[in-house]
Order: C-alpha cells, then sequence, then structure tokens
C-alpha cells in the first residue's frame, strides 16, 4: 500500500475518508446567551457585529466558499477577516502573511492555537476556514457546510441592502440534495482521487467525479446557474473547486479525463461566476498551486510548483446570460 497522505484518514482500501469536523458551535440569534455571553446549552453563540473572525486561507476551497459568501451578503464589516499562508508546516496553518507571523487580532501564530485552546486535547488535523471568537480566543465552528448555509440564515439582520438570497427556503430540498451530490463527487472527490492509495479506490472516485461534472455539464446547458437564473449556494460550492481545477486537480490529484479548459459549458459557467463581483477577486492562483504543490510532499516528493498552466483565459467573454 502506497504512503497516504494524511493517514489517519486513509482507509484499509486506500480511500480517503475525509475527518469530520469538530467544532460545530452556531452563530445564531436563537442563543440564550447574553450578548458578550459564551455558548448556551446547545452550543449556541450571540450574533454580535465584530465579534467574530473568519479564519481562512486563500488556497483552500472550503475556507473559499465562506470568503464569497461573506462577500456576497456584505458581511465584511461584520465578521473580521484573517488569512493563513499557504504553506502548512508542521504545527499546520500558520499567520506567517501577516507582520512578526501573528494574527493582529487573535494575537497567535499558529490556527492549532484556538484550536488547542478551545480543546487541549485535540489531536485532528487543523482546518480552515474556522471562526473564532475574538473575546475567547476559542474557535466556536469549524464546520464550513453549516457556515456559510448560516451566514445566509443566522445572520440576515446583518446583510447588505439587496444581497442575494443564497439559500431560498423554497429551493432547498431541491439545492440539499444537489449539493450533497457535487460534495461527495467533485467537491471531496477531487481529494478523493488525490489522497487515494490503491487502484480501485482512484478508479472509482475518479469515474464518479466526471459522471458527475458530464450531468452537471448537461444541467447547466440549459440554465445560466444550478438552480436557475440567480447565483445560490450551490454555485458557490461548485465554483470554488472548478476555479481550482486546473491549476491543481487536474495535475497533481491526477483528476486528467479533460482539463475544464475542455468542458464547454462548465468552463464558460465558471468564467461567468469568476467574472462577478465577490467571486474573482477573491482567487489566487499562485496561492493555491503552491499549497498543493508544496504542501502535499507524500503526492508531490519534489515540491515543484509548476508554472503553468495559463489562466488568463478567465477573463474572456462567457457568453451567458
Amino acid at each position: 500500500m502506497a504512503r497516504a497522505q494524511f493517514s489517519a484518514e486513509s482507509t484499509g482500501s486506500g480511500a480517503f475518508v475525509r475527518q469530520p469536523n469538530r467544532f460545530t458551535g452556531r452563530v445564531t440569534p436563537h442563543s440564550t446567551s447574553p450578548e458578550g455571553g459564551g455558548p448556551d446549552d446547545q452550543d449556541r453563540w450571540p450574533l454580535e457585529a465584530g465579534r467574530y473572525r473568519l479564519i481562512w486561507c486563500r488556497a483552500c476551497p472550503w475556507a473559499h466558499r465562506a470568503r464569497i459568501v461573506r462577500s456576497l451578503l456584505g458581511l465584511d464589516d461584520v465578521i473580521s477577516l484573517g488569512t493563513v499562508d499557504p504553506i502548512r508546516d508542521e504545527r499546520g496553518w500558520r499567520f506567517a502573511l501577516d507582520p512578526d507571523g501573528f494574527d493582529p487580532v487573535l494575537g497567535i501564530g499558529y490556527l492549532s492555537e484556538a484550536y488547542l485552546a478551545t480543546d487541549p486535547d485535540y489531536t485532528g488535523r487543523v482546518t480552515v476556514p474556522a471562526l473564532v471568537d475574538t473575546r475567547t480566543g476559542r474557535v466556536v465552528t469549524n464546520d464550513y457546510p453549516q457556515l456559510t448555509l448560516d451566514f445566509s440564515t443566522e445572520w440576515r439582520r446583518f446583510h447588505s441592502p439587496g444581497a442575494p438570497d443564497l439559500y431560498p427556503v423554497e429551493l432547498r430540498p431541491e439545492m440539499d440534495a444537489l449539493m450533497a451530490e457535487i460534495h461527495r463527487d467533485v467537491n471531496n472527490g477531487v481529494y478523493r482521487c488525490g489522497f487515494a492509495t490503491s487502484q480501485q479506490a482512484y478508479d472509482e472516485a475518479y469515474r464518479a467525479l466526471f459522471a458527475r461534472l458530464d450531468a452537471l455539464s448537461e444541467r447547466l446547458a440549459g440554465r445560466r446557474y444550478l438552480m436557475g437564473d440567480a447565483i445560490t449556494e450551490a454555485d458557490v460550492r461548485l465554483f470554488t473547486t472548478l476555479v481550482r481545477f486546473d491549476v491543481a486537480y487536474h495535475g497533481h490529484f491526477k483528476c486528467n479525463r479533460q482539463k475544464l479548459t475542455e468542458m464547454p459549458v462548465l468552463w464558460a459557467y465558471a468564467r461567468d461566476l469568476f467574472q462577478t463581483p465577490g467571486f474573482g477577486e477573491t482567487v489566487d492562483f499562485d496561492h493555491i498551486k503552491r499549497h498543493y504543490y508544496a504542501t502535499h510532499r507524500e503526492i508531490n516528493p519534489t515540491g515543484i510548483v509548476p508554472l503553468g498552466p495559463d489562466t488568463s483565459g478567465w477573463t474572456t467573454p462567457h457568453g451567458r446570460g
């Protein structure tokens, strides 16, 4: 058996099984805690502007979706933003981009410090995004699927005027099912390809990935966005994988049946989103490539970061809408 990138998340059959999210607190107006207080007995934190800090990495697709949703909803001045370096060392995500290597609000050098302040016995992988309480330095949540949905629902009172409804009530049953398929086969599917340590596990993940991309192409051939004429959470979740496809997943994770640029409908759809305010300006191809190629040493032992591909096509006309 080949060596796994994350041995604790690899099965005996060579399949990658992502670790569960350790912290699942929620910021909500339904918290019974007073303003300034901690979580109530249901792990619900009080809704307060300026109290919480979103820690993200420009390279990470799970964190990227939180950054995009925060921007689309106009929460930039309500939830502060901390950015970790794309290169992890043995202690995990670090604040090497900040002066002196410390987050200016939390005063920590590594995100792991906030994890351990919350759970001193935590031994799992430290992940982004993480929503951190600036009063206590504790992690409220690293539950990335629920975090962005909460931005749309629980944080509504702070949305900017005219902010989009990214999670419409009437569409939720269909959206939830679609996002589950996208997560299984695409968002996490590329990792199931890249982190597989057996041919069988890789083959299964590869086939599921491209079968789902083909189905999504067919769906998007007749509509501008996944749910119709308006951008929703589903589009954000698909975009953060598509924008990394050619620069990382096609080569690094062996997702190489086709490049995104060779899938006409998805390529046009992805460019449409990239050119929408709140999307393209949050993409950093350099950080993406340096993270994947320089961090996953079991997959890319040399640590060489490719110079390509040419990303200038992202700003060309998309012809949709």
